[in-house]
């Protein structure tokens, strides 16, 4: 509601009664003539049709939402009494709906039984407009969820209540477990429709008291108020992990996932939002680092919270420049007779405060800002000078494989780096197996075949990674020149107890011998791993068995006194770049 007055005042005359009813008739806005004491004396078509109603003799107020009558009251006498022009923003009603307009009031005649003239101008376009923008600046445009402008200001509210009331409450942050291969493997619109599908259903979990944002990414956060204490968290965080748990159909895909969940609680671990989102959030990184698909609420022990992605992007930066990231190697080992056969390189950030950061927290960072093409560059030739001393000490041909990220494999430049890395280490193509996801090549499946038909061209042979954990079709095994499978540690470590696991590596096994393909086994720990897929005829494993991740002199020594275990003391993740 907005009023104002102008300093000019009409000067009063009298206008002939037939020209006003001409104007009355003709005007496309809203006018009315109106009497002092605020009646409604005569109106023109648009303000008739509008109101859908006999205004004839009607106060001019009862026209308007209750709200805006005081307002247009005072303009009224305010115009009346002093002659002068007042400008009103009222809503009229108009049948269900009211309709914003601009009102103009000013004084015709005073000699006139109805000397006050209204002139409407509609603006509910302009108010549509401003709303759509409040909206915008408050709201996730893909899911409508609020987002985090708007999750600020619910739990500072929440945070005023509890003070007030005495009661505590949570915050639960929300992470899709998985997420990153749909998008990777079904595109982003197919992504896209996962998100708004989970908001939906996460939003049904929740009660009306409860806020639920969308934050970014594949995050949400959860605003719980009123449910401080264990049982009612586990609760709330039960029936939001199940209702991630039901598949997601989608244009023919049957998508699993599930979700990974960070609790903090006022006042217990934070009294300000900030706090309270970035303690949920390390609960949820340790839930993911911890099992996934489960969760954990915030607790002291903790590591400390991740740094904002915006200050850890700017140092990855200054490390390619500092030279802080490093290539680590984990041997692949045939079983048969425990000997390397070769190595996959997997990078690994040294950051002189923060100690090794894992590749589960720059990873996706370099892939969203492009780093990663560079640091995949200096990978892939790193890689092949490092396969040419690996050979001088062990006395045999020896191979390096390397991962190659969906950026990097669908950047005009790729096949030109490659050519690059081979000829500046002389290492020929055969020496190099490249690993690439599912996902990646089922993204755009022409470029794919052109691009791998390339490689192979090369020599170099073509991995496919985390085998059996994408969402594509066994159809790309016979259409593309692949080499070999890696079967995904999700298969692996549970074996050889788990039925179903060892039925799926049954069949990957028994395929790759059709198909006359390579198999690797990847996350072998234990003995009985290793005797069950031997004896299985899956000859090539790689895991912490045989040997961990490790820098390049340590791998150095154990080829040449063929120790394993005993070498690799370096608790180190072994995810991937």
């Amino acid at each position: 509601m907005h009023t104002s007055s102008t300093a000019a005042k009409f000067e009063p005359r009298k206008q002939p009664s037939g020209l006003l009813d001409s104007l009355l008739e003709a005007a496309g806005d809203i006018v009315l003539r109106v009497t002092l004491g605020g009646q409604v004396r005569a109106a023109s078509r648009r303000a008739l049709s509008l109101t859908g109603v006999e205004i004839d003799g009607r106060p001019v107020v009862s026209l308007v939402h209750d709200v805006d009558q005081p307002a247009l009251r005072n303009a009224l006498v305010s115009t009346g009494a002093n002659g002068g022009a007042n400008v009103v923003e009222a809503r009229f009603r108009c049948g269900e709906r009211d309709i914003w307009f601009e009102l103009r009031i000013g004084l015709l005649a005073s000699g006139d039984d109805a000397p006050l003239l209204i002139i409407g101008r509609d603006m509910s376009a302009q108010h549509a407009t401003e709303e759509r923008l409040r909206h915008m600046a408050t709201h996730d445009a893909l899911t409508e969820l609020p987002n985090r402008v708007l999750l600020s200001d619910r739990i500072r509210m929440v945070i005023a209540n509890a003070r007030r009331s005495g009661q505590g409450f949570a915050v639960a942050t929300i992470g899709l477990d998985g997420f990153k291969k749909v998008n990777d493997g079904l595109g982003h619109a197919i992504g896209d429709a996962v998100l708004r599908m989970a908001a939906g259903r996460l939003r049904r979990t929740l009660r009306d008291s409860d806020t639920l944002a969308r934050v970014g990414g594949d995050e949400f956060v959860a605003v719980l108020p009123g449910s401080s204490n264990e049982p009612q968290i586990k609760l709330v965080t039960g029936r939001l992990m199940a209702a991630l748990q039901s598949p997601f159909e989608i244009d023919g895909h049957t998508i699993y996932l599930a979700g990974s969940i960070g609790v903090a609680t006022y006042p217990e671990h934070a009294e300000d939002e900030v706090r309270l989102v970035t303690l949920a959030d390390t609960a949820m990184s340790r839930a993911k680092e911890t099992g996934k698909a489960r969760a954990v609420t915030y607790s002291p022990r903790d590591q400390g919270p991740p740094e904002h992605d915006i200050s850890l992007e700017a140092a990855m930066f200054n490390a390619v420049r500092e030279g802080e990231f490093q290539l680590y190697y984990q041997p692949i080992v045939d079983a048969r007779n425990r000997t390397i056969e070769g190595f996959e390189t997997l990078m690994r950030w040294k950051h002189p405060t923060l100690g090794m950061v894992p590749p589960v927290r720059f990873i996706p960072i370099a892939e969203t800002n492009g780093l990663i093409n560079l640091l995949g560059a200096w990978a892939l030739k790193a890689a092949c000078m490092q396969i040419r001393q690996f050979e001088e000490v062990a006395g045999r041909e020896l191979y390096i494989s390397v991962n190659i990220s969906p950026r990097q494999f669908r950047s005009d430049k790729f096949l030109t780096v490659l050519d690059d890395a081979l000829a500046l280490s002389g290492t020929p193509g055969s020496k190099l197996v490249l690993e690439i996801t599912e996902g990646t090549l089922m993204v755009d499946p022409v470029h794919a075949e052109s691009v791998l038909a390339k490689m192979a061209e090369r020599g170099a042979r073509i991995a496919i990674d985390d085998f059996g954990t994408g969402y594509s079709s066994l159809a790309y095994l016979k259409r593309f020149p692949i080499s070999v499978l890696k079967v995904d540690r999700a298969f692996v470590k549970d074996l050889p107890g788990a039925e179903k696991d060892a039925a799926i590596c049954n069949a990957v096994l028994d395929l790759a011998k059709h198909l006359d393909l390579s198999v690797v086994a990847e996350g072998v720990e234990t003995e009985a791993q290793l005797a069950w897929l031997d004896k299985l005829g899956c000859h090539y494993v790689q895991g912490y068995l045989t040997g961990k991740p490790m820098p390049a002199h340590v791998a150095v020594a154990a080829l040449t006194e063929n120790l394993y275990t005993e070498l690799l003391p370096h608790d180190l993740p072994a995810g991937k770049p």
